[in-house]
Formats: C-alpha cells, structure tokens, sequence
C-alpha cells in the first residue's frame, strides 16, 4: 500500500480518483488547492504525489517547483486538461515525473502511478560535497572553495546529479531522463549548452575543470583535490 497525496480542484474527478486508488489498496488525502498542496506535500511523508495543472491560489506547477527548489524528490504526476507538447514539457521540466493529459481513464493513472512507484529511491542528502565544492539543495545554493556559485535552478539539479554520480560516465539520455524527465532523447544540444554554462561557473575563479566530455558518451564530475 503506498502513500498518496491527490491535490486537484475539480471534486468530480477527485471522488473518481480516491475512489479507485483506494479500491486498489492505497491509502490518499485529498486536497484541493495550491497552497493546500504545498503545505501537505511538505507535511506528509508521501511515497507519490498527484497533482492537477491549474489549481486556485497556487498553479500545480509552482507548487511542484518549490518543492523540488527545496529537495524534495517525491515522485510527482501532474494532471492537466492542457494536452499539447509544449504543456507536456513544461510540466516535465518543472519537475514532474510524468504527465497525464485529462480526460484520462482510471486504469491508466493507476498504472503510470505503479510505474513510478517502483523507482528506486536514493538517498536524498541535503548537503553534497565533492572535493572542494559544495551543493546546499535546501537553500538551492553552491560553493567552490570559498567563491559562491550563482546557480539557476536547472544547474542546481544538473550539478546535484553530477556530484551524486562524481567518478562515473553520465550519458546524454540519463541526463535527459532523470534531470529534464524527458522519455526520449530528442535531437538537440539542450544539455551540452546547459553543462557549457556550468562549467563556466564552476570555473570562473580560475580553477581547473571538473566536469569532463567523455566522447561519444557524455559527462563525468572529478574531484579537484
């Protein structure tokens, strides 16, 4: 039985929803706007969190934005009656897992929630250091050495995922599945401008490289000392 946290405005679809998640053995709360949402999110220990696009007081996305902002790695599916692609992807780079267009059928949820489920869960630290750099995930902030980086919030899980891994090769499609929760792989240099822009951060004091090509196969992060 897993953990579930619904956060959906349209009640309808809601006793739908509880309905047959419960039927299946999981145990949901329910709530039904924005800062609702945030508040149980950071609340509760979920093992999954539902959540509709447009929600009253705080849109789904914000909500899921600042929980990730925060560290808070909790599987997230996020609804929405907005069904093209770009919608998708915007979805996905706020920090979704999945998404699911409405109207949607029950068994299908259900499963797309099983998926998720069955992810391995790493250990979240909020602090990770690697040589002489450093990444506070709660305060969204880096060091290197005693020069703060100025990270957006993409670089900040790119770096996050980088430093969890220092040592080992990280291909393109692992990248594009775990930090942009892209599916597929699509033709373009999205991550090697966004590793260019790290890398001029993590080095503009100066200091040698730590993210390195591996040709033909993607990044690997080394200690500086």
């Amino acid at each position: 039985m897993a953990r579930l946290l619904l956060i959906e405005d349209d009640a309808e679809t809601a006793e739908d929803v509880l309905g047959d998640l419960r039927g299946r053995g999981h145990s949901v709360e329910w709530v039904a706007t924005g800062p609702e949402g945030g508040s149980a999110a950071r609340r509760g220990d979920w093992n999954a969190i539902i959540l509709d696009r447009m929600l009253p007081g705080l849109d789904g996305l914000s909500v899921l934005q600042e929980l990730r902002r925060t560290g808070d790695r909790t599987p997230a599916l996020v609804l929405s009656a907005l069904g093209d692609v770009d919608e998708r992807i915007r979805g996905l780079r706020a920090g979704g897992d999945d998404y699911l267009a409405k109207p949607f059928a029950l068994g299908e949820l259900a499963a797309r929630i099983e998926a998720l489920l069955r992810r391995p869960v790493e250990t979240r630290e909020t602090v990770l250091r690697v040589g002489g750099l450093e990444l506070d995930l709660v305060a969204g902030s880096g060091r290197r050495g005693t020069r703060d980086l100025d990270l957006l919030p993409r670089e900040l899980r790119l770096l996050d995922y980088l430093m969890r891994r220092h040592g080992q090769v990280v291909t393109r499609a692992m990248l594009f599945e775990e930090v942009w929760n892209y599916r597929f792989v699509p033709k373009s240099n999205l991550i090697d401008v966004h590793v260019g822009r790290l890398r001029r951060k993590l080095e503009a004091g100066g200091e040698p490289a730590l993210i390195h090509n591996v040709r033909g196969v993607g990044f690997t992060l080394s200690a500086d000392d």
